[in-house]
């Protein structure tokens, strides 16, 4: 029989109908969650597909072994950076994800993020909060109209991100090496270097998956390029920004304001030098949630897992050039 084991619960309760769908299926299905190697083996050791909910576990590269009937792995979300997706291509293990759960949502929470920045809302909220009244307290230095809007990644969030604001009257430039430049056209968007878009943007938003090459893309170097009426958003993964660099930059003026929903600690240390600039809207990681979030991320994975277990290639997974060890069609 055909195994599914869910083996990092993100905190949630499997509803009732995911256990019926598979046992409809004729899919064995198990959830557990699993806190170490001896517990990934007794569970999923005999798994066919290993899924992980969320961001807060990872599969470590050093436990695939514990897991040799494992031709799939399901990260429910857009990120897998928890997941390691080379040494499981090397195995020919599929790693898919469900990003179409979470579209709408993160692409929303980004604009929100730089709706918030520049029209600082927070700053006036919590002056109005503490009795001051008084429209002086934080100037609005932007406005959207004519400006220019650089997204870093162009994939289905910057895409969602790039559509919904189109009638602001952007001017859209993004940088993503694995698009190519007609399909940005076809959106209205001007190919361009990572150089370029940093230059040119009068707000910049992250929307690339944190792997080894993105890692601090956004360092010293990076910030030292943007204007300084610049504004910086993040909805992707914290260390996709070098977040010592980014303090600086908020704090000497490279840049002038940033909005994050993702930090490379998360939480932060109460120290943490963000948590104390006026300059910076920061949410708890949250982009992705919604009320149509947790049905839409559960829907997906269980048709992404029962796709599997039909021989099919999901709708959405990441390694490409992987060589599946069962015959997907």
């Amino acid at each position: 029989m055909f195994k599914v084991a869910l083996i990092g619960l993100d905190g949630q309760t499997v509803p009732t109908w995911v256990s019926d769908t598979f046992e409809k299926e004729g899919i064995e299905f198990i959830a557990q969650q699993c806190t170490s190697r001896e517990m990934l083996a007794q569970v999923a050791g005999d798994a066919d597909v290993v899924w992980v909910l969320g961001s807060h576990q990872s599969l470590y590269a050093e436990n695939l072994d514990v897991i040799p009937k494992c031709g799939a792995i399901i990260r429910t979300g857009s990120g897998t950076d928890n997941v390691p997706v080379k040494e499981a291509t090397a195995r020919g293990i599929l790693v898919a994800n469900t990003p179409d759960a979470l579209t709408d949502a993160v692409s929303d929470h980004a604009i929100g993020l730089l709706f918030s920045v520049i029209r600082t809302i927070p700053v006036q909220d919590r002056a109005m909060r503490s009795g001051t009244w008084d429209r002086h307290v934080a100037k609005n230095r932007w406005h959207l109209h004519g400006q220019t809007l650089g997204l870093i990644g162009f994939g289905r969030i910057a895409q969602a991100v790039a559509r919904k604001l189109r009638g602001f009257q952007l001017h859209f430039i993004a940088y993503d090496p694995y698009v190519s430049a007609a399909v940005m056209a076809e959106q209205n968007v001007q190919a361009a270097t990572l150089d370029h878009v940093l230059q040119q943007a009068d707000f910049v938003s992250v929307h690339c998956p944190l792997t080894p090459e993105t890692h601090y893309l956004i360092d010293e170097r990076a910030l030292r390029q943007m204007k300084p009426h610049a504004v910086l958003i993040n909805t992707s993964r914290g260390a996709v920004i070098d977040e010592s660099a980014l303090i600086r930059a908020l704090t000497d003026g490279w840049i002038a304001a940033a909005g994050l929903d993702v930090l490379e600690q998360e939480p932060p240390r109460p120290d943490n030098p963000l948590l104390k600039l006026d300059n910076i809207v920061l949410t708890p990681h949250i982009a992705a949630y919604s009320d149509e979030y947790f049905n839409e991320a559960w829907r997906l994975s269980v048709e992404t897992a029962i796709a599997l277990s039909r021989g099919q290639f999901p709708r959405s997974y990441v390694n490409h050039d992987v060589k599946p060890k069962w015959g997907l069609v």
